[in-house]
């Protein structure tokens, strides 16, 4: 009775683990386990203040997250809304500026997908820049 207990259990183990063995082998190598971004396409929130008027500021968060706040002059451009959005970034875009394209905080990677879509779909030829740390550090260094 006790050997049948510990089959059955052994079962329910191996079958629990079915899904999560055949994820991993459908998604090897697709799950990025650290930032995909070089360090030439990050930009600390000091640096890209120093640049002043030469930065344009690209808010990648959702509409009403921009409503409630945002970096001074930013413009908005997210996922969500790109076709709507893009060309208004356009008519604001100039090719002498650094775009520096940010989200909520570290963790959030639509900053890192609109900084990916500019450069792969709107061919920018500029220097687009990822902010480290996101909305949250830029509310931390500006308080």
């Amino acid at each position: 009775m006790i050997a049948r207990a510990l089959r059955q259990a052994a079962l329910l183990v191996v079958l629990a683990f079915l899904p999560a063995i055949g994820e991993a082998v459908y998604f090897r190598g697709k799950v990025p386990w650290q930032s995909r971004l070089t360090s030439g396409q990050t930009v600390d929130v000091d640096l890209a203040r120093s640049w002043g008027e030469n930065a344009m500021w690209v808010d990648a968060r959702p509409d009403n997250e921009f409503a409630a706040d945002h970096i001074p002059n930013a413009i908005l451009l997210n996922e969500d809304r790109w076709n709507d959005l893009l060309p208004q970034f356009l008519a604001h875009w100039s090719p002498e500026k650094k775009i520096v394209v940010y989200c909520s905080a570290a963790s959030c990677n639509l900053a890192e997908e609109v900084a990916r879509r500019l450069r792969d779909e709107a061919k920018l030829p500029n220097d687009i820049r990822v902010l480290q740390g996101g909305w949250e550090e830029w509310q931390k260094k500006n308080k």
